[in-house]
This record gives C-alpha cells, structure tokens and sequence, in this order.
C-alpha cells in the first residue's frame, strides 16, 4: 500500500489518494512486491520531496522523470543520491553547469538535501521504479499525481521558477502560469543534463543564475546552491 501520509502543508492533495487512478497504482504496487520486485526508493521516501521542501516554500522547481533504479541510489529527492554513494552522470552534468554558471566547485557527493532545505522542490514526475528498470512504473498513475503537485505549486502567490531538463520534464509546462504567457512565475526550459544530452543546449543555459534573478527581482531570497561537504 502507498504510505498516504502527506506533510501538513499539502493537504490539499489528499484527496487525491481517494481517486480511482491513486486506487489501481496502489494495487500495481501491491502485484509488484507479491511477485517478488525490489521497489525504489523505499516506501517512507516516497513523498520526501514533499517532506523537505512546505508547498508554502517552494521557490524552484527541478523535475526529474523517475527515481534511479540502482541499489541504493533513489531516496526521494530527484537527482539526488545519498552520500557515499557514486554521483550519477547526470548530476555531474548539473554540477559541471552550477560551476561554469556561478563558480561554485563541484560537490564530492549528490546529496541534495541542502536545496530541498531551502525550497528547491526536487521532484520526480514518477515516484517509484522496479530495481534495474528505468520507467518501468511509468503511466501506473505517478504521474496524474505529480501534476496536482505542480498545480498547487502553480497556484502559489509568490512566483517560482520552474526548470524543466529535458522533453519529458517539459511536458509539465502545461500546468505553470509562465510569466512569458502574462503569468508569475519563470519557467526555464533546455536540453536533459545526462550525458546523452547536455552538450545540445543544457550546458550554457545557465539556470541557476537565471533563476536567482528572477527570485530577486521579485522580492524573493535567492538560492544558496553551494552544497556543504556534510550535512
């Protein structure tokens, strides 16, 4: 069974967990564990995007497609990996673009907790994959979900920055009120940081400068995107 137990400040998505869809992917979970698949991350990781990072704080947005599907990698924070676990190809990339955008050296770890402290929701728009197999809870119901979550986002007063690596990530510029189309918040889009792709137009994009500019000049603190060697 999904754990249902939401964060205070969103609530306002419980209801979703009474809806068909979030019904069938609990009883897709259930068939996954009775056959016997390792499921990533663990169940009380699942909502820890949520947990870190109050709906009422959210000042970034950065949304990834699905968990990592190694051992030990996934803890509910996208592109994230806790320490003393390897940094993923992409994450290097992000790092390589934090470096080249602001100066900041990169990190000897990938764990983020540090942005999601500040109000950098690191979001998935699945939220759990079977061990070894990329996408593989995909259209199960994760990502009707992750909507809801960008909705309430989108609904905020404050205005936010939205950045989306990649076509699949960009999908979820259909809910944002973009500030280019007469809305409030900025939505930055470019190419995925994984190795495939950051070299045709993720680096050189420089988000994190961008995105601190707009929080800025709309009144907003700005993010701290130097990560501490420990936490």
């Amino acid at each position: 069974m999904i754990d249902h137990t939401l964060p205070p400040s969103w609530q306002t998505l419980a209801a979703e967990f009474e809806a068909p869809y979030m019904q069938a992917l609990d009883a897709f979970l259930d068939g996954e564990r009775a056959a016997g698949a390792r499921i990533f991350p663990e169940g009380a990781d699942r909502f820890r995007a949520l947990e870190l990072t109050p709906l009422d704080q959210v000042r970034v947005v950065i949304l990834g497609q699905d968990p990592y599907h190694g051992e030990g990698q996934a803890h509910g924070l996208s592109f994230s990996v806790r320490h003393g676990v390897r940094t993923p190809p992409s994450l290097v990339n992000i790092y390589k673009e934090l470096e080249a955008d602001l100066g900041i050296p990169r990190a000897s770890h990938g764990m983020l907790d540090h942005w999601a402290a500040q109000g950098v929701l690191l979001l998935n728009a699945v939220l759990s994959v079977r061990m070894g197999e990329a996408a593989s809870h995909g259209k199960r119901g994760w990502e009707r979900f992750t909507d809801a979550v960008i909705a309430a986002v989108n609904a905020q007063d404050k205005p936010v920055v939205f950045l989306l690596w990649g076509a699949y990530a960009q999908k979820k510029a259909a809910f944002v009120d973009d500030i280019a189309k007469g809305g409030r918040h900025l939505v930055i889009q470019s190419a995925h940081p994984s190795p495939l792709a950051a070299r045709t137009g993720f680096f050189g994009s420089r988000p994190f400068s961008r995105a601190n500019a707009f929080l800025e000049t709309h009144g907003r603190t700005p993010i701290d995107w130097a990560l501490p060697e420990t936490e």
